[in-house]
């Protein structure tokens, strides 16, 4: 696929020494996305739906995280928390955003709760969907996204696993996301970050109950009730901890509220944010 006719190429800056491809739209308050750890996954993939809409009404942000996407891949570099966090802040830090709302998706969400509780004053709202949150035992769904292994096969059962809707595991839709997978470089990289045995990962990603109980943000929490991937009672769990929290849940929907809701979604972040 040409890079220049690939939605999911759009902007590049550099971000804590890091060419990073990204997607600025709309004017007003700024809201950061952060995106999940899906294989071939981009910021694109993840927003698509939901940049546009809420364009309408703010300045929406969404980097390929590092790693991810089409981000540069610099040689050496170590995937952890703390290096996805300094690389997110390297965004803001480059578009010369001082606070933002901030919106992360799974693995996304918990890199949105690190950088709140590590750089509270950068963030206002925050809003974790299907969030890594805090630990819980690895889920065979969230086994089997992290040790995937490229091929159409495996892809079309990976979305059947994320989506309730079944029609959205389409040969195309299978189809784009294992071309994205397996770029050069793309499996790599993928595999260095969550290597078996894998509770490590989600123990290292999650926060302390204690953190949550003192988070001060607004916080709204997403979660899809038939979410196979991150358990729904991870983020139950959470709303019972974050004091300023409210909790939406979606019936009928797996682990892409954004994609599967994306209507009811848009509206509700929306409201969110404007209060």
């Amino acid at each position: 696929m040409d890079a220049r006719a690939n939605p999911e190429v759009d902007l590049s800056i550099k971000a804590a020494g890091i060419e990073t491809n990204y997607h600025d739209h709309g004017r007003g308050e700024p809201v950061l996305f952060l995106h999940g750890s899906g294989p071939g996954v981009s910021a694109w993939a993840n927003w698509r739906l939901t940049l546009s809409a809420l364009a309408t009404s703010r300045r929406v942000v969404a980097p390929d995280i590092v790693g991810f996407g089409f981000t540069e891949r610099p040689v050496g570099i170590e995937y952890t928390s703390n290096q996805w966090v300094r690389h997110a802040i390297g965004v803001l830090d480059a578009l010369d955003l001082d606070r933002v709302d901030l919106v992360g998706n799974s693995f996304g969400g918990s890199l949105a709760l690190r950088l709140a509780l590590e750089h509270p004053e950068r963030v206002r709202k925050l809003v974790l969907m299907g969030a890594v949150s805090l630990s819980f035992p690895l889920t065979e769904g969230l086994d089997r996204v992290w040790g995937y292994e490229p091929s159409l096969r495996n892809m079309r059962a990976l979305i059947e696993l994320f989506a309730y809707d079944q029609s959205l595991a389409s040969d195309d839709i299978a189809a784009l996301r294992h071309y994205a997978s397996t770029r050069p470089g793309v499996q790599e990289a993928y595999a260095a970050m969550f290597p078996a045995p894998r509770q490590r990962w989600v123990d290292r990603l999650a926060s302390r109950e204690d953190e949550l109980a003192g988070l001060p943000n607004e916080t709204l929490i997403v979660h899809g009730r038939e979410d196979r991937v991150i358990p729904v009672e991870v983020s139950e769990r959470a709303f019972r901890l974050i004091d300023r929290a409210q909790l939406h849940l979606f019936g009928r929907c797996g682990h892409w509220v954004q994609i599967e809701h994306a209507r009811r979604f848009n509206a509700l972040l929306a409201g969110f944010l404007a209060e």
